[in-house]
């Protein structure tokens, strides 16, 4: 059984919250963007895993494997296509549309590098 419709493709910021926050999340917030933007600001609990390296050929992070995932980045580009190149690995992906920088303007939550409020680079 999948958590996400077939074809579903795209999720809100609101519905990404929903799936992947608190202790018994279905579905794992996947940031696809560089460190930097992720040192600057991510959602608390994402698991960081840049499209560079996914498309590198990289695993995924321990964290991420075996689950759903819902990838963000800054603006939805790069996410959509981690999640495409996810889904050709047999992962169930979907996307966030909006990316961060939608997820910041819903009220939903920043930290940066060390745990404090972060901002979107």
């Amino acid at each position: 059984m999948f958590l996400f419709r077939r074809g579903e493709g795209r999720v809100t910021v609101d519905e990404a919250h929903r799936r992947t926050q608190g202790a018994d999340a279905p579905a794992v917030l996947l940031d696809a963007r560089e460190q930097g933007e992720w040192n600057a600001g991510h959602a608390p609990g994402a698991v960081h895993a840049p499209l560079s390296r996914l498309t590198a050929g990289s695993a995924l992070p321990s964290a991420a494997r075996g689950r759903p995932l819902v990838v963000i980045c800054r603006s939805g580009n790069r996410s959509q296509r981690a999640a495409r190149l996810l889904a050709e690995r047999g992962v169930e992906a979907v996307d966030v549309k909006g990316g961060m920088s939608a997820w910041a303007a819903a009220g939903h939550p920043v930290v940066d590098e060390r745990g404090n409020h972060g901002s979107i680079a």
